[in-house]
């Protein structure tokens, strides 16, 4: 009997979805592609079941993911998805994305939190709470995960690392962050 628990209700209309991983590069001649994890959750990669393809611009599209491994020692996962059967197939495949359900969140331990909980919070200095420094607009994984903040005041950028020491605190409840940052990072 198959293991139908990845399955979504109604793969034809999954509801809202999120990006989980992008397509980096074909792996091999057999149709396997790279990918880079756009979340901590490795099961999201490994699991068989539905899943879904986007291009740039363009409409997800489903796909079943067959297998999924981790490259070791890279922070990349090598998946086999149904219908890519050689390297053609999978190099097509480069700087797509593969989403999930936005329903589909594993349960959090305290201290962590989902990408679609933090991107829009104002983000503030801790010493001045009440001054919105900006907007949550992105939280890139380099290693270590990096919020993108846009500034309120001239909507610069600024790449801000999600860490304790200088992200003390979430509300996800009031919709706000509040920030330690040390000497001159806000001025990069």
């Amino acid at each position: 009997m198959a293991d139908t628990s990845n399955e979504a209700p109604g793969a034809d209309d999954p509801g809202e979805l999120m990006a989980v991983g992008r397509f980096v590069a074909a792996q091999g001649m057999g149709g396997e592609v790279r990918l880079l994890p756009l979340s901590d959750f490795p099961e999201r990669f490994t699991r068989p079941g539905m899943r879904w393809l986007q291009a740039p611009k363009g409409e997800p599209r489903p796909v079943r993911l067959l297998a999924g491994r981790p490259l070791p020692g890279k922070n990349l996962f090598v998946l086999r998805l149904e219908g890519v059967s050689d390297r053609n197939a999978a190099e097509a495949l480069v700087d797509q994305h593969l989403l999930v359900p936005a329903n589909d969140r594993p349960r959090l331990e305290p201290g962590e939190f989902h990408l679609l909980d933090l991107v829009g919070l104002q983000v503030r200095l801790l010493e001045e709470p009440q001054t919105p420094l900006g907007t949550v607009t992105d939280l890139l994984h380099a290693g270590n995960d990096l919020l993108e903040v846009e500034l309120t005041a001239g909507g610069r950028r600024l790449l801000i690392p999600f860490v304790e020491a200088i992200v003390p605190e979430v509300n996800l409840t009031e919709g706000w962050i509040g920030l330690t940052p040390p000497p001159g990072l806000l001025d990069l």
